[in-house]
């Protein structure tokens, strides 16, 4: 399925507000290519950010064949890994909505590597096309509803609560919530699973 136009505008805000945010920041922020504990840990992903990676994916195999393979098989040795415990379908890579499988969802492949993420070079080999929760992980951002505003703990070193929460960057949740909107509705996934499903045969 083709993702929303919208998407892009999406995107677009979201770089410029990171741009903003590491402008305003400047030292404070450390995050850089070659920082990778943000890529480690399962973290789920909804129906938006699996289309862009599908996106990203089949880009991937008309531009760069080889690299698209190595994410695929990057994201079936992690399936094949983490698969046994997953708290949800193991097959379709659904994530369950039970009490209980979200419970387990919490401590699922905590210390995993992202199948996006290079470990040589430390890099995401999908950073276009990444998800909503990578390009808001590190700044400060609000979280949830609360007045709360968090950051990645190896940023802003030295800064106090006013100095971070000038830095804040805004997440536009609700362009995102309508975005969503036209798509179909489904339980999220994680990046394995999304990174396979653009080509299941491709699943080994």
């Amino acid at each position: 399925m083709p993702l929303p136009a919208g998407d892009d505008q999406l995107i677009q805000i979201m770089d410029a507000a990171l741009a903003e945010v590491a402008r305003r920041a400047g030292p404070w922020l450390v995050c850089r290519e070659g920082c990778t504990p943000c890529c480690h840990g399962a973290f789920a992903i909804n129906a938006l950010d699996v289309e862009r990676l599908r996106t990203g994916i089949g880009t991937l195999h008309s531009t760069n064949p080889t690299l698209a393979a190595t994410l695929e098989d990057r994201a079936s040795a992690w399936i094949a890994e983490y698969g046994s415990a997953f708290p949800g379908d193991p097959t379709t890579g659904l994530l369950g909505t039970s009490e209980a499988e979200q419970q387990a969802f919490e401590d699922f492949a905590n210390d995993a590597p992202c199948p996006a993420l290079d470990p040589a070079a430390g890099r995401c080999d999908v950073y276009a096309w990444r998800p909503m929760t990578c390009r808001s992980f590190g700044p400060p951002v609000r979280m949830g509803e609360g007045d709360a505003i968090g950051c990645c703990e190896l940023c802003f070193h030295g800064a106090s609560e006013a100095e971070i929460a000038a830095c804040e960057m805004p997440v536009p949740h609700d362009l995102e919530d309508q975005l969503l909107a036209d798509l179909p509705p489904q339980p999220d996934t994680v990046v394995a699973y999304a990174l396979l499903s653009a080509h299941p045969s491709s699943a080994r």
